[in-house]
């Protein structure tokens, strides 16, 4: 598991922040809800959705101690009693592990935003995410789906294969997981749950500049960045850099575009 660098994350994940308040729109809160955000990295979008709950509470969790310790840091207040963060693994979902406040209280609403194509085991978290919500409880998730960055991918596969990368990368497998609806319609049903939604959704992310682009690559691809030494890293993010920009250049504008392919759940606890 590669160890997050959360100011640098929370710095360079703009689009992510855009999505996800796409996302907690679709959630339709009333405000009074115990919400469970799985994966809140650096927190900012947990504190988003605790304004909207104003006689609720959201509880948000990350498996990176980094990345719990920053939303902590950075958004747990006095004042924002609705709101706590917590380390736990979105595979092992158990709620003897949450806040005493929360362990006797089913979640109305579970939620998360580009998280889950880090997660191994996307049944496991669905059986997890069914034991914390009441009847009726709702699922609403967005991840990388099917044929998700296949540009990025395809320029990290040709450079991994160079010979000054390749010893690097010996016995290296693809360390994400990107999903299609129907896998996910079978694993649904089996935790208990009746689909509303199960979509693939294009979208185009935008980068400022080149500057912009590798502050994501730097943050989000460290599965590729990190199996280099340190000292090599920014030379790996450059060489990227080139060879993608030259496939797929700046637009007028000066932004980067990313062809990306967002897996969108929604779904009612049975």
């Amino acid at each position: 598991m590669s160890q997050w660098n959360a100011q640098d994350y929370a710095k360079s994940s703009s689009v992510q922040a855009i999505w996800a308040q796409e996302l907690i729109a679709k959630l339709n809160i009333r405000g009074n809800e115990a919400v469970f955000d799985v994966g809140c990295g650096d927190g900012k979008m947990t504190a988003e959705i605790a304004k909207r709950l104003p006689n609720g509470f959201v509880l948000g969790i990350d498996s990176s101690s980094e990345m719990v310790e920053f939303a902590i840091s950075e958004h747990l207040q006095p004042a924002i009693a609705n709101l706590q963060f917590a380390c736990m693994d979105a595979r092992e979902i158990v709620s003897d592990s949450f806040p005493e406040r929360l362990r006797d209280r089913p979640f109305d609403i579970v939620f998360s935003n580009a998280v889950l194509h880090w997660v191994n085991d996307h049944p496991a978290f669905l059986r997890g995410a069914s034991r914390v919500l009441r009847s009726g409880g709702r699922l609403l998730t967005s991840c990388g789906g099917k044929g998700n960055a296949a540009d990025i991918v395809s320029v990290f596969q040709a450079l991994i294969q160079q010979s000054s990368w390749q010893p690097y990368f010996t016995n290296f497998q693809f360390p994400y997981f990107f999903y299609s609806p129907h896998e996910y319609a079978d694993w649904l049903a089996e935790s208990g749950f009746q689909p509303v939604r199960v979509d693939l959704v294009p979208k185009d992310m935008i980068h400022t500049g080149k500057e912009g682009l590798a502050g994501w690559i730097r943050t989000t691809w460290m599965p590729y960045i990190h199996r280099v030494p340190e000292s090599r890293r920014e030379e790996l993010i450059e060489e990227f850099l080139q060879k993608y920009l030259n496939q797929h250049p700046l637009d007028c504008q000066g932004n980067s575009h990313v062809k990306m392919v967002r897996l969108e759940v929604e779904a009612i606890k049975i």
